[in-house]
Parts: structure tokens; C-alpha cells; sequence
């Protein structure tokens, strides 16, 4: 659900090393006037379960967000992101990781770019993380499986409407080993003053009673942190096996805020997209 990228609206810039909006205006306002309006709907009309801080063991740690066009997603995505608001002061590093929609890829592909643009302003890339992670196996720069991704650009224009100030690390998963992408993020979790941030949508084009049963299913295994997922339960599923194989590891709680569909936002009932929203403690 959402729009093709266009090749001739935003162009990378690269002489100064930009990474430019790829789908603004397509999955979401081009002028900053109206998107920030719409960000502001969805956050004060999604606001976080009250039972959330009761349930919840230990710090935030990450979010698992979906990435379609706003009219479709938004107001899920806001469920998650209304976390971020007391947090705001203290997170200055968001590690990105989504799934390669544009290019075939295999392992994990960082950007070159020096910043990320949306219509909000420019996002800094932290290049020192960048540098360090591309020593790892199976991590390389790849800038053209960045180029029109738009699973990480949808995150950005939430992310600057609620944080202060942040660097990114930007990473897109391609086909890559669950205990790849675990190895990796325990090189990153305990970082200070950093979340971490999955970006998946669930089921795709299922009527809306199987798209309710097979993500009530997904969900389940998701906060139980049980076996892997399949490309048919979650796009983003290689980044998120990696997740639940650390949460294995390191006794992580995984709370479920939120989970819809493109039936319950902006689409009809017959085939739909999924979108869920968790919190990672």
C-alpha cells in the first residue's frame, strides 16, 4: 500500500554526499507544512496503550514499526513512536534496519551518504558506526540498494518530528542469516543513548479475516520470541529473525501496541497489508 518512487522528482545530490527523499509526496507529504500536520493527527489520535509502563520490565530498547504510505500505516507507526516523547532528550542514535524492496540483495547494505533528506531537513548519518560496521562479514556499502528503499526513508519524518537532535545508521537487510544480522546488533545494542528500529509490514494482499488470523499468529511469535519468521508472515523478516534470536539470548521483552491493517486505515477489505507496532524492553 503506498506509492512508486519517482526518478525525477528527488535525485541524490552526490556532491554532497545527500541522500534525497525518494518517495515524498508518493508515501507521504512533500511540504513540510502538511506533513507535519499529519504526523501530529496520527500521534495525538494513536496514543500508547494505558497498560504499557505497566507491563513493560526495563528500558526501551527498540521499536518494530511498518513502512507503507501514511494513510495506510500512520496510524499504527504513531502507537510505537508516541513512546519516543519522554525519551526524546536522550535518544541521539537510531540504528535503522528494513527490508531491500528495489534491488536483490544478499547480506546487509549500508549508505555512503553523509545525511538522509526528507522535507523536514537533513538527518546525519553516523559515520564512525558506519565505518566500524563495515568491517563486519557480510555488511558493505551499498548505496544503490539505499537509493529508492523507502523502509527506512517513512521512519525519518517521525523521527524529526519527535526527537531533538540524532544521527542514523542506516541498514538494509537482504537475504542474510538470522545469526548474521543477532551478531551484528549485539555489536550495537548497548550503545548509549541508541534505539534500534525494525521496519516490517505482515501479511500482504490476504482478505481481511485471513490477514486478522495470520497476524494474530505473527504477533504471537513475535513477543514469545519463538522460531523464525517466513517473507509471507513479515516483509521485513530476515532483520526481525535476527531480533528475536538476540532476544533469545539476551531475555528480552517484546510488548505488542498496536496491530491493524490497511482495512482498518485507509483500504478496502480484500486485500490488505498488515502492520503491526511492538516495543522491545
Amino acid at each position: 500500500m503506498g506509492g512508486e518512487p519517482s526518478d525525477t522528482r528527488f535525485h541524490q545530490n552526490r556532491s554532497d554526499r545527500t541522500r534525497a527523499a525518494a518517495v515524498a509526496g508518493l508515501f507521504y507529504p512533500d511540504e513540510p507544512d502538511q506533513l507535519q500536520h499529519q504526523l501530529l493527527g496520527f500521534l495525538r489520535q494513536n496514543p500508547v496503550p494505558d497498560d504499557i509502563p505497566a507491563r513493560s520490565g526495563g528500558e526501551l530498547k527498540a521499536l518494530i514499526v511498518p513502512h507503507a504510505g501514511f494513510v495506510y500505516s500512520g496510524p499504527v507507526a504513531a502507537t510505537a513512536y508516541n513512546l519516543l516523547a519522554p525519551l526524546a532528550d536522550n535518544i541521539q542514535r537510531i540504528v535503522l534496519l528494513g527490508p531491500a524492496h528495489r534491488v536483490p540483495l544478499q547480506g546487509v547494505a549500508l549508505s555512503g551518504a553523509d545525511h538522509f533528506e526528507t522535507p523536514l531537513g537533513k538527518v546525519e548519518v553516523d559515520g564512525e558506526v558506519v565505518a566500524q560496521l563495515a568491517r563486519v562479514p557480510g555488511v558493505s556499502v551499498n548505496d544503490e540498494a539505499h537509493r529508492l528503499e523507502h523502509c527506512l526513508e517513512v521512519q525519518l519524518p517521525f523521527l524529526q518530528q519527535l526527537l531533538a537532535q540524532f544521527r542514523i545508521v542506516p541498514l538494509v537487510v537482504g537475504r542474510t542469516p538470522a545469526s548474521l544480522v543477532a551478531d551484528l546488533l549485539e555489536q550495537l545494542w548497548d550503545l548509549p543513548n541508541t534505539l534500534v528500529l525494525f521496519s516490517s509490514d505482515l501479511s500482504h494482499y490476504l482478505d481481511y479475516p485471513e490477514a486478522q488470523r495470520r497476524d494474530h499468529a505473527t504477533s504471537n511469535q513475535i513477543c514469545q520470541l519463538e522460531g523464525e519468521l517466513s517473507g509471507e508472515q513479515a516483509c521485513g523478516c530476515h532483520g526481525l529473525n535476527g531480533l528475536l534470536q538476540l532476544g533469545r539470548r539476551r531475555h528480552l521483552q517484546i510488548d505488542l501496541l498496536d496491530l491493524r491493517n490497511s482495512g482498518d486505515t485507509a483500504g478496502d477489505r480484500q486485500r490488505v497489508v498488515g502492520y503491526g507496532a511492538f516495543a522491545v524492553h
